[in-house]
């Protein structure tokens, strides 16, 4: 499954940290299993089901904004070396795990994709930080995860997650919201 998901998601590639990596791959294969998913079906989900007409599956979310995460901690590193602190391995996990609780918040019903009976209770950064808690993942990738939605806008963020959380909006308003232009 490990291998499957590699080659969905390329950038599991990019953590030079093979441990880190191992887990982190982990729970994705945990979400897939306790999802019910198949992983090609995630490239038929939607990313969001706050918008309508979504035409950007979950993976070229996940892919895309993991990849603007890498570009930006390059610039940043280019342009301030180490006066700006960023652990590249936890951004590019965190990045590939903020959104893996959807994989819980969602299922299919009709044909439909629909938040289930678990996503009304618990939105996918809690479950996300669950499922990487139980695989062991550093307190600094679960940050990201828990905090790179709005259920991070009362706590510091880290330098990964204020990074991971824009480059996420910057996504999600370009490609879910009506335009006039």
């Amino acid at each position: 499954m490990k291998e499957k998901i590699r080659e969905l998601i390329p950038e599991f590639d990019q953590i030079r940290d093979d441990e880190l990596r191992q887990k982190a791959l982990s729970v994705w294969e945990d979400a897939l299993q306790d999802g019910g998913w198949e992983p090609e079906e995630l490239l038929r989900m939607p990313f969001t089901l706050w918008a309508e007409n979504v035409k950007v599956s979950f993976i070229e979310h996940v892919r895309t904004v993991c990849r603007m995460c890498i570009e930006i901690e390059k610039v940043l590193r280019e342009s301030y070396g180490d006066r700006v602190k960023i652990n590249r391995d936890y951004l590019i996990a965190g990045a590939l795990l903020a959104d893996v609780g959807k994989l819980i918040e969602y299922e299919k019903k009709d044909g439909e994709y629909v938040r289930s009976k678990k996503g009304e209770y618990l939105r996918h950064p809690f479950v996300g930080v669950g499922m990487a808690y139980r695989r062991g993942l550093p307190e600094g990738v679960m940050h990201v995860i828990a905090t790179h939605s709005k259920e991070g806008d009362h706590v510091a963020r880290s330098p990964e997650s204020i990074i991971f959380h824009h480059a996420d909006f910057i996504d999600f308003d370009l490609v879910s919201k009506k335009r006039p232009f």
